[in-house]
């Protein structure tokens, strides 16, 4: 047996091998990528004497079907438990976070449990850091929108009563008039009462923040259970790889692979485009409270601070933090809202076009119509977590499919290899292709093994 798991390429005269009589390849393919597929191990459940066009399919075994009902029973319990099991997937995020640098330290010499130690400080000292960096102007930026919310709400009103009167000389059909007419005296509505309606739209704030400091204790156990995911990260990886039946082992490493592929590649972008986002629209603001209108700086901080947290939801979040600025701008005029809307479409479109497919490649590219959609149902089926998650989660779903139907039945083997290349999968004793593979939905850049 070697590294592969004793798999190895067949030799001149051998017969056909396992791979060829699962159907994994054909007589007329060849190449080093071919070679490659008739080393992999036969798929899981696929008997050696089926073909492309008949392929027969093993029954489960009672060790398999004992499997496959004890991962539904866990999966029912852990969505029945989902509100209990967000910290630890917040947890799963800050280990993966953490992991690189643990490594990198263990490799030149420093013991596992003091690397952790020492990544811990250094975290803790930039985490603080940031917060003196921003806390102290974010809080006084909130006081100052707390204090002026009367008079910018008298502001606000004042600029619709005066674009109620530019657009009443206008001509405009009676109906879509009366439609205005509405939409107008809606916002009036919303923002007459001065300081009692202030008091009303802290309200929710203030209460929710009870269940914010309640919740806040189940995150406290998280530093000490990623502490111990580090490390014994190596014993739990051998454990778990001791455990998979020989005839998963390839498969579910590849899995494993793409999965944190993915979610490698989403967490590293949404931490970059996250920050730069936020950094762009408070340079813009700044620029704007200059040249344009004061009131954006006066709310540079927590407008830039939005636009960078709301980055974790893609196409939606940006319209989002768009909103309070273009409102906050029209307590100013229509100069000031024309010149928000430029700047958050300005960054937008820097965003689209030139940070994701730099930081995030094609790893957690979807369609936007898929997007929207699936944050809206991961939000409603697990709340703000659920609409975050929602884009890796879709992709690496979009990618293990892709790589399943590949591995049934791959009339092209250059297509199976490249939908698993960048993986790493050497680290796991696993065969990779030795030649060179064709352009195809390959990662961007490789993800460190865990």
């Amino acid at each position: 047996m070697d590294a592969h798991d004793g798999i190895a390429p067949d030799r001149a005269g051998d017969g056909p091998s396992d791979a060829q009589a699962a159907g994994l390849t054909s007589p007329d393919l060849s190449g080093e990528t071919n070679a490659w597929v008739a080393a992999l191990p036969p798929p899981p459940f696929v008997h050696p004497a089926g073909s492309n066009s008949d392929p027969r399919f093993r029954r489960f075994s009672p060790r398999v079907v004992v499997l496959i009902v004890a991962a539904i029973i866990l999966g029912w319990l852990l969505w029945m438990a989902r509100d209990s099991v967000r910290p630890f997937v917040v947890g799963l995020l800050i280990v993966y976070l953490l992991e690189p640098p643990v490594r990198w330290l263990s490799r030149h010499g420093v013991r596992r449990s003091l690397a952790i130690l020492l990544v811990y400080i250094v975290a803790i000292v930039v985490l603080v850091e940031f917060l003196n960096l921003t806390l102290t102007p974010l809080i006084n930026e909130v006081a100052r929108f707390v204090r002026d919310f009367p008079t910018l709400a008298e502001q606000f009103q004042a600029q619709l009563a005066r674009l109620s009167e530019t657009y009443s000389r206008l001509q405009i059909p009676p109906a879509f008039r009366d439609w205005i007419d509405s939409m107008i005296a809606g916002l009036g509505q919303g923002v007459e009462g001065g300081p009692n309606v202030g008091l009303a739209f802290l309200f929710p704030i203030v209460t929710g923040a009870g269940s914010f400091i309640a919740a806040l204790f189940g995150y406290l156990l998280l530093p000490v259970w990623a502490f111990y995911l580090l490390k014994d990260r190596a014993a739990l990886t051998a454990q778990f790889d001791r455990s998979l039946p020989s005839a998963w082992r390839f498969d579910t490493w590849v899995i494993l692979r793409i999965v944190q592929r993915v979610f490698g590649q989403w967490v590293r972008g949404q931490l970059i485009l996250g920050f730069t986002v936020g950094v762009m629209t408070f340079v813009g603001l700044l620029l704007l409270s200059r040249f344009v209108d004061p009131v954006f700086g006066r709310y540079a901080v927590l407008l830039s601070i939005t636009a960078g947290i709301l980055e974790l939801l893609p196409i939606i979040g940006p319209i989002i933090a768009a909103v309070p600025a273009v409102l906050l701008a029209a307590t100013a005029g229509l100069e000031p809202v024309i010149a928000a809307l430029v700047l958050y479409t300005l960054v937008q479109q820097v965003e689209n076009n030139l940070l994701v497919p730099k930081i995030q490649g094609d790893a957690v590219e979807l369609h936007p119509a898929a997007v929207m959609f699936s944050i809206i149902v991961g939000g409603s089926l697990a709340g703000l977590l659920g609409a975050i998650l929602a884009l890796p989660i879709v992709a690496a779903f979009r990618d293990i499919v892709r790589y399943l139907f590949r591995r049934l039945s791959p009339d092209d083997p250059d297509a199976l290899a490249s939908s698993i290349s960048g993986l790493r999968l050497e680290r796991d004793g696993l065969p990779v292709p030795t030649g060179p593979v064709p352009a195809g939905p390959a990662p961007a850049s490789p993800v460190p093994a865990p």
